[in-house]
């Protein structure tokens, strides 16, 4: 049996049938014809957990598979759930029997016929930092085996789900065969993620994304085991989502079929927990707010100055009450994004009533905008959500934010040390390496960004929350969105979520991109649009014939 674990990284041997597969081993050759070498000393497990050894046997799993449930939580719905959708995965080209079997009289036998889930808290109460730790074990049933079988053992649901995920990316289907086996068996996992905010970021504002390939791109992130979907459903192009108490907001929508009901964002928001995914909503004030004035011109300073909001009137805040009182009914999770980043206030220095306003406060524009950003964390906070705000707030008036702000970091490194420094959470996002619609950002810039660089004091690296990747939409809609996040987010998702040892030691061409290259065609499989890897720009299609695993 071959060992891993944080002090000694060698990955132990995961075939997962590449006697079908091609694996590049090294840098992919420029033709795409070629065939690669296998890299059998790999473990095609993405993320990477943090420690796990196998063995060398090869066990065949029923289809017939089924659950059992233990402790508080193991019979939850959520986990019964997970259960059927994974279960439809790792069986998708089988239906429990081979006909050929069945013709020849013959009757299948199988290694692995259950699988148990351990869930010690009944809590379904999905929050940042719950506990997402699990631990698997897998071994042929032969009345010998300590185990036997199937087990996944976690503290909570959400920590069975990311077992469960991690399950399917040990069975593999095996075409000569017709049954789904499992390689290097027994195998022995213990598992937790190095961050609790492993994030996305999705913008439907610049074009309209519809619920259907919203929950594609949940499915997709439960795959790499992301847990925040920042959605930043408005800005200043367009606000499709319905707000009962102001509802000529979502006249601010591009056409009335683009929008969002409060039926669909809660419909989302579940779709999401399900999968163990938050949704972090985004109200982005003051100064990406110009569609809101669509509905209700007041908003406005002008007519032909349109943002930012109109930082004079109660009845601006007054809207932003009513939006966040009506969105709090649709997003549980404790963090609120408030944006406040570009704020260009030259507007509110060339209209009179607003002009007026300021001499009257005796408040620079600058002091203004601060006057903006705090009283809306004043409401934010009133609703008991935690704001998070764009990194433009922290570097203008950083000794006057509330001290329970989130800093999100973007527009390049330094942030998160000089945010911590202060004793402020951070996330990191540097537009530099892990914003998605940068296409000329390849793929081994997101594995190697480091949320922590340059923070060495261990009490300060625990304010660092974790990160996210950016899906800007100026040039993504329905037709290249998925191939623009995948498979680069990936990167970043093990990054996330293994530890720095297993994610900094050796090549990375040698010991990640062969992996990834599996994972993108495990996505594809799985009926993600994840583009080719190695491409010079990002989403674009393969320059000729070839191997999914070699491009």
């Amino acid at each position: 049996m071959f060992t891993i674990s944080l002090t000694s990284f060698r990955p132990t041997i995961h075939v997962l049938s590449l006697f079908l597969i091609f694996i590049c081993s090294g840098v992919v050759s420029d033709s795409v014809n070629s065939v690669p070498e296998v890299n059998d000393s790999l473990t095609y497990l993405w993320p990477l957990p943090t420690e796990f050894t196998s063995g060398n046997e090869t066990l065949s799993v029923d289809p017939r598979l089924s659950l059992t449930g233990a402790g508080n939580g193991g019979n939850s719905a959520i986990v019964r759930a997970a259960f059927d959708r994974y279960k439809g995965i790792i069986f998708k080209h089988t239906n429990g029997f081979s006909s050929f079997s069945l013709l020849r009289g013959k009757q299948p036998v199988y290694d692995i016929t259950t699988l148990k889930i351990v869930v010690n808290s009944d809590s379904e109460e999905l929050q940042l930092g719950v506990d997402e730790s699990y631990t698997l074990y897998l071994a042929k049933n032969d009345g010998q085996s300590i185990t036997g079988d199937v087990t996944i053992e976690a503290t909570t649901v959400y920590g069975a789900l990311r077992g469960l995920e991690t399950f399917s990316q040990l069975c593999t289907f095996d075409y000569s065969s017709k049954s789904v086996l499992v390689y290097q068996a027994p195998w022995y996992i213990q598992d937790k993620p190095r961050f609790s905010y492993r994030g996305l970021l999705l913008d439907t504002s610049r074009h309209y994304l519809p619920i259907d390939v919203i929950k594609q791109i949940i499915d997709s992130m439960s795959y790499a085991k992301l847990n925040v979907l920042h959605w930043h459903v408005i800005d200043e192009q367009s606000f499709p989502l319905e707000i009962p108490s102001y509802p000529n907001l979502w006249r601010g929508s591009y056409t009335k079929w683009e929008r969002y009901t409060i039926e669909d964002a809660a419909e989302i928001v579940n779709y999401a927990k399900l999968r163990g995914i938050n949704i972090m909503a985004e109200v982005d004030v003051p100064g990406h707010g110009e569609s809101w004035g669509k509905g209700y011109p007041d908003l406005w300073p002008n007519s032909s100055c349109r943002e930012p909001l109109d930082v004079s009137k109660n009845y601006t805040f007054d809207v932003i009450t009513g939006i966040l009182t009506d969105m709090r009914e649709i997003f549980p999770f404790e963090l609120f994004h408030l944006g406040g980043d570009e704020v260009n206030t030259d507007c509110w220095n060339t209209t009179p009533h607003v002009k007026e306003w300021l001499q009257d406060k005796n408040f620079t524009t600058k002091e203004a905008y601060q006057y903006f950003v705090l009283r809306a964390q004043q409401i934010v906070l009133s609703k008991n959500w935690t704001p998070v705000n764009w990194e433009e707030t922290f570097n203008t008036f950083a000794e006057n934010l509330h001290p329970r702000t989130v800093v999100h970091n973007w527009l390049g490194p330094g942030v998160c040390p000089k945010a911590v420094a202060k004793g402020f959470r951070c996330i990191f996002s540097n537009q530099g390496v892990w914003y998605l619609d940068h296409l000329d950002v390849p793929w081994h810039e997101f594995y190697t960004a480091e949320p922590l660089e340059g923070i060495d004091d261990a009490s300060q690296q625990k304010l660092v929350l974790g990160g996210e990747v950016c899906m800007w939409a100026e040039t993504a809609d329905t037709s290249n969105v998925q191939q623009t996040i995948w498979p680069r987010a990936a990167a970043a998702a093990e990054r996330l979520w293994s530890s720095k040892e297993a994610t900094s030691t050796g090549n990375i061409n040698e010991t990640a991109l062969p992996r990834l290259h599996y994972f993108r065609c495990l996505l594809n499989r799985r009926g993600v649009q994840a583009a080719p890897l190695t491409n010079k720009l990002a989403r674009t299609p393969p320059i000729g014939p070839g191997s999914c695993f070699i491009q």
